[in-house]
């Protein structure tokens, strides 16, 4: 995943599109599965969940979220955009411009979320999950780069 790669190719749209009722629902659901999750996301045996550790743009509030996240060949971590660019932990961390990654155990500061397509993110994916992306419509990932280092590619 090559910094000019990334810049060159525009990710099309998640073919995902949801009404305010549903984002509604889908954030109460959240608000109660999310707490349960987090009890074993990001843990060494459970390399499909990670925790995403950001803060409120507004707020400054502390934020765990559970997501789907694989290492990048490049270095950092991707993650679908299952809900666009709408969605609030996106929001925070493009606000923010870092976060931490904690995966297998192992907390990973990272920073610059870019935003990138299928060809750069779905090899980090093990096949059955990139079947389960594309059948839903996921066409935007986040590339977290490494906070600290040179920048990938470079």
């Amino acid at each position: 995943m090559s910094t000019a790669h990334i810049h060159d190719v525009q990710a099309p749209p998640n073919a995902l599109r949801l009404g305010p009722r549903t984002r509604r629902l889908i954030r109460s659901v959240a608000r109660v599965v999310n707490p349960l999750v987090l009890r074993f996301a990001g843990r060494p045996h459970m390399p499909v969940l990670g925790i995403l550790h950001h803060r409120g743009r507004k707020t400054g509030r502390p934020y765990a979220t559970p997501l789907g996240i694989r290492p990048a060949a490049a270095g950092g971590f991707v993650m679908p955009l299952t809900f666009g660019e709408a969605a609030g932990w996106y929001r925070n961390v493009r606000a923010a411009g870092s976060a931490v990654v904690t995966w297998r155990g192992a907390d990973h500061p990272v920073a610059g979320p870019v935003i990138v397509g299928e060809a750069a993110a779905l090899p980090a994916f093990p096949r059955y999950e990139r079947l389960s992306l594309r059948l839903i419509g996921v066409r935007e990932f986040v590339w977290l780069r490494p906070a600290a280092g040179p920048e990938p590619g470079a």
